[in-house]
């Protein structure tokens, strides 16, 4: 068959351990046969992130400005335990926070559906997409371990030379200080990216803080997301047949559990790190998750929700059989290649991601999948298989679609 052509490349980020292995897999065996694929690519292993002092970060973000769309591996943030192991030069930051603060993207996460695999959560029918705030909180922190008495204040010292100081804490003895930060600006990108996204999908959009304790933090959030609502997309909602609306957090939780899904739940960062894997896991696996960086300037980075599998690549290294879900990093295969086809206006590329899509679910509704997933399954005839062979099947039933 003639390969589909390409364009424009797309960003393409390798990344680390059993990941890494299965990136090379999905396209030696179901994009190559097919695309004639162009790819700007970064090695974003830890060794070479190491090797260039994390430089091949900053500039696989840089890329993904200029191309528009990117592709990106799971990769390690490094511990303690991973700089001895790999011999370190530091501890390097999240490669994803790099790319992250650069883009000044939203992450937006949403289970990948199989009717056989029932939500834990009985009133689920509908995916729920978590829109997860990509900058600062904890994530930026800036921490302090005292050991005695004394005072921590915020001290706030502006251009002019004026300070204005507040007591956080008398201690009496050791304590832990945490001190974190926003700008008015990410939040501001990152409304506009949440209502932008849900009159894509047209879907209710949530937005949930806890303002009643937080009054200036999280209430800023809370003022910021109404304002620009109320200015730039109220008409656009009420003409989408679709509602915006704010709540706190632990009212938010209990509206979550009790609802169908089927819309997008804006969260600050530390709260969709945490709500993205629990929506993930009561779907399936955080394995069955797919995941997109959306920058307000519309810029596209796709990847998987989970990390790197170490367990898997250890079993590997071995020369063991490993069984591990690729689903996730496929789609963000998947996903990229439809936005770059959306972009570029390659009809064949955009119809080749979705059939690509529909052959991975059709593998496992007709009962070949991989373990994880076969202790989820409500298919009683079910055949486990590694990683390739999942892939290998996958394949035979796009060639039937193709």
């Amino acid at each position: 068959m003639t390969k589909i052509k390409m364009n424009v490349p797309l960003v393409e980020m390798d990344g680390d351990e059993m990941t890494r292995i299965i990136w090379k897999m999905i396209k030696d065996i179901l994009l190559l046969p097919y695309i004639d694929l162009k790819t700007e690519y970064y090695d974003l292993g830890l060794e070479y992130r190491d090797k260039t002092d994390d430089q091949v970060t900053v500039d696989a973000a840089v890329a993904t400005k200029k191309y528009g769309v990117a592709v990106k591996c799971a990769t390690i943030t490094p511990n303690a335990q991973r700089v001895e192991e790999y011999k370190l030069k530091q501890m390097w930051k999240s490669p994803n926070g790099t790319i992250r603060a650069i883009l000044d993207g939203t992450v937006f996460r949403a289970p990948i559906v199989v009717d056989s695999i029932k939500p834990s959560v009985k009133t689920w029918t509908k995916p729920i997409t978590i829109a997860r705030h990509a900058y600062g909180d904890v994530y930026r922190d800036v921490e302090y371990r005292l050991e005695g008495p004394g005072k921590a204040e915020l001290v706030f010292t502006s251009e002019n030379g004026e300070v204005v100081r507040q007591t956080i804490h008398d201690f009496k003895g050791a304590g832990i200080i945490l001190g974190m930060h926003n700008i008015d600006d990410s939040i501001q990108s990152f409304a506009r990216a949440c209502f932008n996204y849900a009159l894509d999908v047209k879907q209710d959009l949530w937005f949930a803080t806890k303002d009643t304790i937080s009054k200036k933090y999280d209430h800023t959030f809370k003022d910021i997301f109404q304002e620009i609502f109320d200015a730039e997309y109220q008409k656009r909602f009420a003409d989408a047949g679709i509602e915006y609306f704010y709540t706190l957090i632990d009212d938010a939780v209990a509206r979550v559990i009790r609802s169908e899904g089927g819309f997008i739940w804006a969260c600050k960062n530390y709260d969709g790190d945490v709500m993205s894997d629990m929506v993930a896991t009561a779907f399936g696996s955080l394995a069955m998750m797919t995941s997109v960086l959306v920058s307000p300037e519309g810029y596209y980075e796709y990847e998987a929700a989970h990390g790197t599998v170490t367990r898997h690549y250890y079993q590997h290294l071995k020369g063991m059989e490993t069984s591990t879900n690729a689903m996730a990093t496929l789609f963000a295969w998947t996903g990229a290649l439809r936005k770059r086809a959306e972009m570029d206006g390659i009809a064949e590329l955009a119809d080749f991601a979705g059939k690509l899509e529909a052959a991975s679910i059709k593998t496992i509704e007709e009962g070949t999948m991989t373990k994880d997933l076969a202790l989820l399954s409500e298919v009683s005839d079910k055949k486990v298989v590694n990683t390739e062979d999942f892939l290998k099947e996958i394949k035979v039933r796009l060639d039937a679609m193709l």
